[in-house]
């Protein structure tokens, strides 16, 4: 033997590929802190000259952004308007998504609608229905029964005359108006200041979101599928029994791992870990499934009494209030009272879902109820009549995505998934931040 062994090269791409993802990691930051630094800035000059300005009147002067990580929702759009013109629906409802693409393509304009499709995968399909933070979020590129599923239910609503297109030049002419009023109260130096600050905060204030496509759903992804790959690699080894069964240790104990298989074939020996591992985690698998099962508590230990960093209160919706309400402070009988993230009062039928896997269960109107949404579900807001989280604030991304939608929108109950059951009648205040259970 001369040189290496192959081992040495997968060690090398294993640290290269953690080094790689906490690398991504600083950069989500970066264009986080960019977007809400410029955004925290120009809402305390407005809180300055306007004490008693709303929340909601600040957010609305940055709203209307053509935001790159609307794109996937919107690619799966333009595909389903070109399906109804094209008058290929039926056949895109034909069974799985090769007998719809296979009954599309034997369509005489099926060829126009297949190189839509492919076009649009590459790179829109690089999204998750999750977050892209867990190795168990389903990536659309790899399961493309869930782009087919949005886009099916598009082409129905179209069929029905629904308007599946976002709301934007609405927005954009509310933006505008409530810009022009407050601007036209400030004396001319404010005036510049106004200018400059809100004209930042309108550059910068979309990194807030695409930074989301390229690095949580497209960066990450990458690395889970690279990720899951070695995890196979392993179980092949006899390490563990479940390709996904890697993801129940940390970053170090699989280093440990691929020691154990490194070495133990180098000097013949047999691999300890393949008598370790899978009891253990067998063990931590039944530890995860019962948390699952759980509502987690909205607040731990002793929050302080006054809570002041912007971040805490804009991005979570953590506010003095909301943890006085959360560590069983008073409340109104049927009343649950979060951030009023995006204006409006919608009554409906509340759905609880605390997983991405449950959004098909979803029906027109519904009112979402779940702990935190993410900006991937996207796809079920222009369907939806409201939706309640337990988590966020004013700019959460529920928040930013309902105000997108013209939905309203009540963030940062803490409660909320746990306290409403599906079927249960709603009232969603988004301009006070209250909902009512009216059954």
């Amino acid at each position: 033997m001369r040189g290496p062994d192959s081992t040495n090269q997968l060690f090398d791409q294993y640290d290269r590929a953690i080094e790689l993802c906490y690398k991504i990691w600083q950069h989500h930051f970066e264009f986080l802190n960019l977007g809400y630094a410029a955004y925290l800035d120009f809402f305390g000059f407005m809180k300055g000259e306007f004490p008693n300005i709303p929340d909601q009147a600040i957010a609305k002067m940055v709203q209307g952004v053509d935001s790159e990580l609307f794109r996937p929702d919107d690619e799966l759009k333009k595909l389903a308007k070109l399906a109804v013109e094209l008058d290929l629906g039926d056949a895109l409802a034909t069974g799985s998504v090769d007998e719809a693409l296979a009954a599309v393509a034997a369509q005489p304009n099926g060829a126009q609608w297949i190189e839509a499709w492919e076009t649009a995968k590459n790179p829109w399909f690089n999204f998750t229905s999750g977050n892209g933070f867990y190795s168990t979020d389903k990536y659309w590129i790899d399961h493309l029964d869930i782009p087919m599923s949005y886009l099916r239910d598009y082409i129905d609503r179209l069929n029905d005359g629904d308007e599946i297109m976002r709301p934007t030049e609405r927005l954009l002419a509310e933006r505008d108006r409530i810009t022009a009023e407050y601007r036209e109260m400030m004396e001319p130096e404010a005036q510049a200041v106004f200018d400059g600050k809100l004209g930042l905060a309108r550059t910068v204030f979309p990194y807030v979101e695409d930074h989301n496509f390229y690095i949580e759903h497209w960066a990450i992804g990458v690395f889970w599928r690279k990720m899951r790959a070695l995890s196979k690699l392993l179980a092949d080894q006899g390490f563990w029994e479940n390709e996904d069964d890697m993801f129940f240790l940390n970053r170090n104990e699989v280093r440990d791992v691929w020691w154990d298989y490194s070495s133990s074939w180098a000097i013949g020996v047999a691999k300890r870990g393949t008598d370790v591992w899978p009891e253990e985690i067998a063990r931590r698998r039944k530890i995860y499934e019962a948390l699952s099962a759980q509502s987690p508590a909205p607040a731990l230990n002793n929050p302080p009494e006054v809570i002041t960093e912007p971040f805490t209160i804009t991005l979570w919706g953590i506010t003095s209030e909301a943890i006085d309400r959360w560590t069983g402070g008073a409340s109104e009988d049927g009343i649950l009272a979060g951030m009023a993230a995006a204006p409006g009062i919608v009554e409906g039928t509340a759905r609880v879902l605390r997983s991405p896997d449950q959004l098909s269960e979803l029906k027109k109107g519904e009112i979402l109820v779940t702990p935190v949404t993410a900006p991937s579900w996207a796809p079920v807001f222009g369907k939806i009549g409201a939706a309640v989280a337990d988590i966020g604030g004013m700019m959460s991304h529920a928040a930013i995505v309902c105000r997108e939608y013209g939905l309203p929108a009540v963030t940062g109950t803490g409660t909320a998934s746990s306290q409403i059951k599906t079927g249960m009648r709603l009232r969603v205040d988004g301009n006070t931040g209250k909902v009512t259970i009216l059954d």
